[in-house]
């Protein structure tokens, strides 16, 4: 058996890349990423044209902890000679897929990063992790998993399986190919928004496209800058040492901060749906259903029925249509390589590992034997958890624990903008967790 990691990354996306990327600011670790495709590819099934990054291109891989990182958004575009170019285009909001084609030029030259090595199997033998493959086994003492999300689809939709029921995720490869006159969108987030504004342009003339979503009308997107401070280490330490009831009913009120739709996509369906409205002699017709709740879908043969009730007036409606698509988000699970340590770790009510502040899981293992989770956090470190924002950070913040000596100075302002608690208070506030109203 070779010699033993430091640190075994299960998946390569964005978020163990950004780890990875960290990490080799940082000589003598053995580390070793692995992934089961052949390739880096970042939400392929998303590249829609036209659509756009919602956050920052400063908030890259590393950035935000080591600016001077030769795998920053800057030093590639440096490196493909569109430095200027890029500034000149003065974007609102960077191509995704440009974004996309950083994070592979990254994968693509990081050292420590194997494709088309799938992890069979992961145990601990008491000593370390054993990583089976195909082939062979490896042994590593710390462990990241960075797997990613996997497509929700809502119950109500599982048992109706079929080319004409898909998930967002498979939309740039299925809106073109199937075939379908009346369209209908489930999902008032973002990638709903992006979807329709595709259907809108791009759709046949006579398709009849409807936008469902259950929210009460679709909601922009808050990216002032008082919001925007929830994006910011000082509030994601803060949250974390609230009681666990607490965090869930404050993520809850601050879904539009992570999920709403971009102004400028919202700008764009509105004024295709003006033009197809009052401009156009023939083309796409479109409606738009919000205070939606599907509460069943069927099919007989190509008719696919949904059941909705109306939140605004309390009535059931019956909707038909001939193809679904489902922008209804994703959910974490842990990846089935995991399964011999599962019973081993510690799950909340949603299945979602318990994090330290490293972002460790908690497990009945040795304690100097982590198993790091990113993308699992968004009751223990707030909204942020899932995007793009933090991830820099985080892969700082696990890096220093992984070394056990601070390499990235993480300290933050000793008076913040915004004061979301005090030392005293939080204190206060973690004593009192179990305490009943």
């Amino acid at each position: 058996m070779t010699v033993s990691l430091d640190l075994a990354g299960i998946g390569i996306g964005p978020f163990n890349l950004s780890l990875a990327a960290q990490l080799d600011s940082i000589d003598g670790l053995e580390l070793g990423f692995f992934e089961r495709k052949s390739r880096f590819d970042w939400h392929p099934g998303m590249m829609l044209p036209g659509v756009e990054l919602q956050t920052s291109f400063l908030k890259d891989l590393v950035t935000a902890t080591n600016p001077t990182s030769p795998w920053s958004f800057v030093a590639y575009l440096v490196a493909h000679k569109r430095f200027y170019e890029f500034l000149n285009a003065d974007f609102e909001a960077v191509p995704r897929r440009e974004f996309a084609r950083y994070l592979a030029w990254v994968a693509e030259n990081l050292p420590t990063l194997s494709f088309d090595r799938e992890v069979r199997e992961i145990d601990f033998d008491g000593r370390s992790f054993t990583l089976s493959f195909d082939n062979e086994q490896r042994l590593a003492r710390n462990l990241s998993l960075g797997i990613g999300l996997v497509p929700h689809i809502p119950a109500w939709a599982a048992p109706v399986p079929g080319s004409a029921v898909f998930h967002s995720s498979e939309a740039a490869h299925r809106l073109d190919r199937t075939p379908g006159r009346r369209i209908a969108v489930v999902g008032g987030g973002q990638s709903g928004a992006e979807i329709m504004l595709h259907l809108l342009t791009n759709a046949a003339a006579g398709t009849e496209i409807t936008w469902i979503s259950r929210r009460p009308n679709f909601q922009p997107l808050d990216d002032t800058p008082f919001t925007n401070e929830l994006f910011a280490p000082p509030y994601v330490e803060r949250f974390h040492t609230l009681a666990e009831p607490r965090r869930r009913a404050t993520v809850a009120r601050q879904k539009l901060a992570g999920d709403g739709i971009s102004g400028s996509t919202l700008r764009s369906v509105y004024r295709r749906l003006y033009e197809l409205r009052h401009l156009a002699t023939e083309g796409t017709r479109a409606s738009l259903l919000p205070h939606r709740d599907v509460l069943d879908l069927t099919r007989e043969g190509d008719d696919i029925q949904l059941v909705m009730r109306n939140g605004f007036d309390g009535g059931i409606e019956m909707f038909n249509a001939d193809m679904l698509v489902l922008a209804t988000g994703y959910r974490f699970a842990l990846p089935e390589c995991l399964s011999p340590l599962k019973d081993r770790l510690s799950l909340d009510e949603s299945g979602l590992p318990r994090l330290a502040a490293d972002f460790s899981a908690q497990w009945d293992g040795p304690t100097d034997r982590r198993i790091f989770a990113l993308n699992a956090g968004r009751f223990s470190h707030g909204i942020a958890e899932p995007q793009l924002s933090l991830m820099a950070w985080r892969s700082a913040v696990i890096a220093n624990a992984l070394v056990g000596r601070r390499h990235f100075d993480l300290e933050q302002p000793r008076e913040p903008l915004v004061e979301w608690a005090t030392d005293d208070i939080c204190a206060f506030v973690a004593d009192a967790s179990n305490l009943r109203a």
